[in-house]
């Protein structure tokens, strides 16, 4: 029979079974009640009385066998179910592999986790940030910018070569140039918050961090610790032999940019009735100076493989050049300051050949190392 039947029935019928005994139990004090003191009604009821008490023995031994027998063929299902899930789960489980992209594994391995709620909640405040930050939002209103996760992390960190999360998990805790320090993942997520979403750092203990922390791990199964697999993170662009040009940039930025995020750099509405803008280029509400997409590299390669909407690594819309020079247009627009500069890059000699902030160990020009050319500066810090 199956389950779905069996198990309401075989309840069904234990609820029956001690119905009968209170029913029994109720007409045993009744008698008792009638007969009260007078012996001889005493005498009259005896047999019934004895008869009723007999049934009511051999119905709970009943009740009880049938309890045992469905506690019994609960637990043996139970314990199947949990077999055959660690099973299934093992199935869908990725396997590793150095040479292959790496992609987000079956959204079945996250609904049948045990932390499944937490993962999904995760997801959700990475794809819809506003929704709990922003200005209206459920969790911390007006706590952040006009951004969501999702916009920097594409697909909420699922897309390959998307700025993804995939290596998260396996490469965290980690010693970063940028703090001088061993960071963890709860340390990395709100360097998002402060940077790119210009806002408040998330309680390392509560729900929201944590949700986050495990949908990240969630993305990252099968990849063994110190692995960093292929798709992770960005595509690199390769260097031009001159400057990035935010005058050639703006071109660009007009013929594919612009329909989407406008020609004020402000995001507009997904749709004429949407309540979602695509995200804001530059501006008090976009990502700040510190943030990771400020560095020209890191903006040339999420663009390259990503932008216009459609693209992706293995159909990029834009060339190398137009890459460059249009993350040089967006990285020259007025946004938030930079709010770390005192205490990013302890070593200055750590700092990457793209960070625009000196001072440096090297001779060459802020100028220089926002915009290029890089290929001079690599080679000063290779040949020491």
């Amino acid at each position: 029979m199956n389950n779905a039947v069996y198990f309401p029935a075989l309840w069904l019928g234990i609820a029956v079974v001690v119905i009968g005994i209170m029913a029994i139990l109720a007409a045993i004090s009744y008698f008792r009640q009638t007969i009260g003191k007078d012996p001889l009604t005493r005498s009259q009821f005896h047999r019934q009385i004895v008869l009723l008490q007999q049934m009511r023995w051999v119905l709970s031994l009943l009740a009880i066998a049938m309890t045992g027998v469905g506690l019994g063929a609960w637990y043996l299902d139970s314990t199947q179910k949990e077999k055959s899930e660690a099973e299934m789960r093992a199935g869908l489980l990725p396997q590793y592999d150095r040479g292959k992209i790496w992609e987000a594994p079956d959204p079945l391995l996250a609904e049948t986790d045990e932390h499944a709620s937490l993962i999904a909640y995760g997801r959700d405040l990475v794809a819809r940030t506003q929704d709990y930050f922003g200005e209206n939002g459920l969790v911390r209103p007006g706590s952040i910018n006009n951004m969501n996760c999702q916009n920097c992390h594409l697909d909420a960190g699922s897309k390959p070569y998307g700025n993804n999360y995939f290596a998260v998990n396996s490469t965290y805790p980690q010693m970063r140039a940028r703090s001088g320090s061993l960071e963890t993942i709860p340390k990395r997520i709100n360097d998002c918050f402060e940077r790119s979403l210009n806002g408040q750092a998330l309680d390392t203990t509560g729900r929201e961090m944590r949700a986050i922390v495990a949908y990240m791990q969630w993305l990252g199964s099968g990849i063994p610790k110190g692995e960093k697999p292929k798709g992770s993170g960005l595509a690199e662009v390769p260097f031009l032999n001159r400057p990035a040009d935010p005058v050639l940039g703006k071109k660009i930025y007009a013929e594919k940019c612009a329909s989407c995020h406008g020609a004020d750099g402000q995001g507009l509405p997904m749709a004429a009735d949407s309540p979602r803008d695509y995200p804001p280029l530059w501006g008090d509400k976009s990502y700040n100076q510190a943030a990771g997409l400020f560095r020209m590299s890191r903006f040339a390669a999420y663009v390259k493989a990503n932008m216009p909407f459609g693209a992706s690594y293995q159909n990029p819309q834009l060339s190398d050049e137009e890459a460059w020079d249009v993350a040089a247009y967006v990285n020259s627009q007025p946004r938030p300051a930079h709010p770390f500069l005192k205490s990013d890059w302890p070593k200055i000699e750590k700092k990457p050949y793209d960070h625009p902030f000196g001072p440096y160990a090297d001779p060459f020009s802020e100028e220089q190392h926002k915009f290029g050319p890089y290929d001079p500066i690599i080679a000063f810090y290779k040949k020491d």
